[in-house]
């Protein structure tokens, strides 16, 4: 089993699968199906409704071979891998340049702070596959952040990637999970199916309506300040033809021993330092999984202020932020978008 590891300290947010009671339109010929499994080193469950049998096992095992055989950083003999040794020869596939795209795009609206090139920082403090390194110090950081900048690699025509020094390592593990559950989304889109809920270790695309409760998929996000021996949801969401995604460390926040303010380390791709961010959590409504996994990322490397601030930028994105005031108390911040959707 591949386990994919989690960016910037990357925690699951397990997702309940609930349903609402909005009123609308039930056709009794479409059957409730549901799929549940394990990939990419996680969980995931599909539930779709559909009047016809449809064989999914068999595309689903190719999609996560496929996913695991371009860009896992724990299967020696990828794609990626071999890149990040420095062959040369290897000639990406479509779904390796779309990712690769869909992160320069988010790199550039961060202004640097998604940045999928910080794998070898990340695998220097031991978030990674690779050892940790023992001494890690400013003068091993500067050597280090020669090799970190999106804007030092670049997909040739022929879907080779050029780097501008050998030892530039990509990860795509901050995005390579939304982007599967797109795969997925699209997968039951040609096979006809309009109503459906697809979840891979957090991470979901909820189209259509949930037809077995007669209403919007609703599903919940934890609560950050939950004690981790028991399950207290944060809040409930309604959701219908969106993407969502959540990332934080919350449950390794510490306490400033003079002002009593939470906060979380999390590393910045700019200085290359494992950083304190008041931002615990980050829940982002997006039109496709890929762009709301990347997203809930930068956000959590820029910390509350400069992630509202990028938000300002963006369409079509919703979110809902978790945060630790200067004052030590935890407060919510969430667009009017996302309040849309929020149910008791």
């Amino acid at each position: 089993m591949i386990n994919f590891p989690q960016f910037f300290r990357r925690f699951l947010f397990l997702l309940s699968l609930v349903f609402s009671i909005t009123a609308c339109d039930n056709s009794p010929k479409d059957e409730v199906k549901t799929l549940v499994g394990e990939a990419l080193g996680t969980s995931y469950q599909i539930k779709y409704f559909s009047e016809n049998e449809i064989e999914l096992e068999k595309s689903l095992d190719s999609i996560f071979n496929h996913i695991n055989t371009s860009m896992s950083t724990y299967w020696p003999t990828s794609d990626i891998s071999k890149i990040n040794k420095g062959d040369t020869t290897v000639r990406v596939d479509k779904d390796f340049r779309k990712v690769f795209q869909l992160s320069q795009k988010i790199h550039q609206e961060s202004n640097g702070y998604f940045d999928p090139t910080v794998g070898m920082l990340v695998n220097a403090y031991g978030f990674g596959p690779e050892k940790q390194l023992k001494e890690l110090d400013v003068e091993v950081l500067d050597s280090l952040m020669e090799f970190v900048g999106l804007d030092k690699m670049r997909l040739s025509d022929e879907g080779r990637l050029l780097k501008d020094d050998d030892r530039i390592y990509l990860d795509f593990n901050a995005i390579a999970k939304g982007y599967t559950v797109d795969v997925i989304a699209n997968l039951l889109d040609e096979k006809g199916v309009r109503n459906y809920l697809v979840e891979l270790g957090g991470e979901l695309v909820a189209k259509g309506i949930n037809l077995e409760k007669a209403g919007s998929w609703l599903v919940a996000i934890d609560d950050p300040m939950q004690d981790a021996r028991k399950r207290d949801l944060q809040t409930v969401l309604a959701l219908e033809n969106r993407a969502l995604a959540t990332s934080g460390n919350y449950r390794k926040f510490r306490l400033d021993s003079t002002s009593g303010a939470k906060y979380v380390h999390t590393i910045n791709p700019i200085t290359g330092l494992a950083e304190r961010t008041n931002l615990l959590s980050s829940s982002v409504l997006a039109e496709n999984c890929g762009l709301a996994d990347g997203y809930a990322t930068a956000f959590m490397a820029l910390g509350y202020e400069k992630a509202k601030e990028m938000l300002g930028q963006l369409n079509n994105v919703d979110v809902y932020f978790v945060y630790a005031a200067e004052d030590g108390e935890v407060k919510v911040y969430a667009t009017d978008g996302f309040k849309q959707v929020l149910r008791e």
